[in-house]
């Protein structure tokens, strides 16, 4: 009865269309707004293009907890939402319209900023290297007043060697007491070393021994250079009943004489390619870490020349007594052809001197084409500039 006009018939046609698409929009914002899994995604992933909204990967992300972020003041923020207050969450976001696609990619993007790819907690615990454990006994005598300490065996060592393995050994201190210190016999090429090594403080009255801490030190055993600490146990006497023996196992812990600053050296460097030699010449220290007990030190240094792994010469300063800021200004010539001297490094160790027992290593410095940053722009300027003194300080590391 009634016919359509063109014009008419056309009208319809672009109002379905639009209909259409205005229903499509709606679905994609609202499947968008309801999907905390893409935003949990898109977070961990850390993307800032739109690669990311597409991004599939499992469904461990929906029971994920949020991560503390740190802000610029680097003081931490707990994002737990406040009792009484209302949580700013996805369910916030999906009522808010978006006005269009760019809003909702800018919106993600920044939330993908602020949160962390991952706990801290989680990264600490996938990076904390095993030392192995120690097993040991403490015992006092009360009619002979001696205390009594055995090392008994430790498992699970790392292995310090180029060959995969260790030479370990331990060392006895009862701190406060630094000076006196007792030592097992070195298990070598052993990684569960057994000692069965017992060791008496003899004289001691009970009043003190619950005074001192029991400290075990475990290192690897270097005959050419200095020794490698692998782990320690401190253990405070007054917490422990010493009316009877008593046996431990402790995980050893990263040594702390291994932290902190322990002084700076410095030392110049000449290269001269037409006698084939490297002169260094230790002039003097700075700071340097108190190893006594008195609170100072008898400081000396030693040079290795060394040839790929291999030690080939050694020099040393005189020993400079009770001093932490000692002036050296001692000179070494070391032969170095030019053919080597990629494959060469020089070892400066700033030693303590001790009579009575082990010297101890305060600090190290390694000077190569392939050391840290400073000792390398020190030996490039060493090349760069022959037969010219080349002086710079030099942190010294454990």
């Amino acid at each position: 009865m009634f016919k359509d006009t063109p014009k008419d018939s056309f009208a319809l046609d672009v109002a379905l269309v639009s209909a259409a698409v205005v229903i499509c929009l709606v679905a994609m914002v609202a499947m968008c707004g309801i999907c905390k899994w893409c935003q949990r995604k898109l977070g961990k992933r850390h993307k800032s293009s739109l690669e990311a909204v597409n991004t599939p990967d499992s469904n461990r992300g929906r029971n994920e907890k949020k991560a503390i972020k740190l802000p610029t003041g680097n003081k931490p923020v707990n994002t737990t939402p406040v009792q009484g207050q209302v949580p700013q969450d996805d369910t916030d976001r999906r009522t808010e319209p978006r006005s269009s696609v760019s809003d909702l990619v800018n919106s993600l993007t920044s939330e993908m900023l602020m949160l962390s790819p991952g706990s801290e907690e989680d990264h600490e615990g996938s990076s904390r290297e095993n030392l192995g454990r120690i097993q040991f006994s403490v015992g006092y005598n009360f009619q002979e007043s001696t205390f009594t300490v055995k090392i008994m065996k430790a498992v699970e060592l790392p292995a310090k060697d180029f060959s995969g393995t260790s030479d370990p050994f331990v060392k006895i201190y009862l701190l406060p007491d630094k000076k006196h210190k007792l030592e097992t016999k070195v298990k070598r090429k052993n990684l569960n070393p057994h000692w069965n090594e017992t060791f008496l403080f003899e004289g001691f009255p009970y009043e003190k021994v619950v005074q001192r801490v029991l400290y075990l030190q475990v290192l690897d055993y270097d005959r050419f250079s200095r020794n490698d600490p692998i782990g320690e146990v401190s253990l405070p006497l007054n917490k422990v009943d010493l009316t009877q023996t008593q046996t431990f196992w402790k995980e050893l812990k990263p040594c702390s004489d291994g932290c902190g600053r322990r002084g700076e050296l410095l030392l110049s460097l000449c290269y001269n390619p037409t006698a084939n030699t490297i002169t260094v010449n230790i002039i003097k220290a700075r700071n340097l870490k108190a190893m006594d007990i008195g609170g100072t030190s008898d400081p000396y240094v030693k040079v290795w020349l060394m040839y790929k792994d291999k030690k080939v010469e050694k020099k040393k300063t005189v020993v400079m007594k009770r001093c932490l800021n000692p002036i050296f200004n001692e000179s070494f010539v070391f032969d170095v052809p030019t053919e080597i001297l990629r494959e060469t490094t020089i070892i400066i160790t700033v030693m303590d001197k001790d009579k009575l027992s082990r010297n101890d290593v305060i600090g190290k410095i390694y000077l190569s084409w392939k050391s840290g940053p400073g000792e390398v722009k020190h030996w490039k300027d060493m090349i760069g500039r022959p037969r010219h003194a080349v002086a710079q300080w030099h942190q010294l590391k454990a």
